[in-house]
């Protein structure tokens, strides 16, 4: 299913189907939501997500989990291609997948996968070979590892507007007091806010949105040199060493022609951000 509105497959009676969709670069698809689960895989370029809770970037060869009735909005860096699973709210449930965002590594079995099922037919045979490898793709959603490739959102409502405002334009330069000034707050009262409703520091969280948003200028084809310029880092080489450090490659690597990562690489990712908020505290 190429190319095909998902809302007129949400009641198909199978646990799972698959939708693929090409888009132009800087597509934006307003907020909205699925009743079924969505994993939103980037076959090719880089996708933005934004919901109420956060921000997700989505590099190449990674995958978006995204929760039934989740309201959530695309935007494509660079020329994209989607593979998309929806999954029915019974199977969300029976097999425990998570109910908030997460990216996850995509593994080369996956990928095939996702890949083959949009190319079978809405109402596939449960008992046959079609049914095996929609089987198969659910089973390997749910052993997939997580990604720290977010940025999460403060609940509280001008902690929220700022940050949602700094999504749009991160930048290492924003100033933690002058954000305290613009939230009505105390510094004191802002920083201890800010940690309790995202779980880091302002500083850390501003270092992820900048390095996530780095990723979405490098899926446009930006030169490294100039996205460091753009988030605010003095050099090409402390851009680098500031994202290798925190996702755990270089962007030459990470957004490499397959981008794919083996599961050690995906362990030193979570490792290095998990050891950045320990840092943090």
């Amino acid at each position: 299913m190429r190319n095909t509105r998902v809302t007129a497959y949400e009641d198909t009676p199978r646990d799972v189907v698959a939708t693929g969709n090409d888009y132009l670069p800087h597509r934006v698809l307003p907020s909205h939501s699925h009743k079924r689960g969505q994993l939103l895989y980037a076959a090719t370029g880089v996708l933005t997500v934004i919901t109420q809770a956060g921000g997700w970037v989505v590099p190449p060869h990674r995958a978006l989990w995204i929760p039934p009735g989740v309201a959530h909005e695309v935007r494509m860096s660079g020329g994209v291609s989607t593979r998309s699973a929806y999954v029915h709210r019974d199977a969300v449930q029976r097999l425990g997948l998570p109910d908030r965002c997460r990216v996850i590594h995509v593994s080369p079995l996956l990928h095939a996968l996702l890949m083959e099922a949009v190319d079978l037919p809405p109402e596939y045979a449960l008992d046959g070979r079609d049914g095996r490898v929609m089987a198969l793709l659910l089973d390997e959603v749910v052993a997939a590892p997580e990604l720290p490739l977010t940025t999460p959102l403060p609940g509280d409502p001008r902690l929220a507007r700022l940050c949602r405002a700094l999504l749009e334009a991160p930048a290492l330069e924003v100033d933690i007091d002058a954000m305290a000034y613009k939230a009505g707050m105390s510094r004191r009262s802002f920083t201890r806010l800010f940690r309790a409703q995202t779980g880091m520091s302002f500083a850390l969280w501003r270092q992820q949105a900048c390095l996530l948003a780095a990723l979405a200028l490098l899926g446009q084809g930006m030169p490294i040199t100039r996205v460091a310029t753009e988030i605010g880092y003095a050099s090409a080489s402390a851009f680098t060493a500031a994202f290798r450090r925190v996702l755990g490659a270089p962007p030459s690597r990470y957004l490499q022609a397959d981008g794919r990562m083996d599961a050690e690489t995906a362990t030193v990712m979570a490792l290095s951000i998990n050891r950045s908020n320990m840092s943090g505290r």
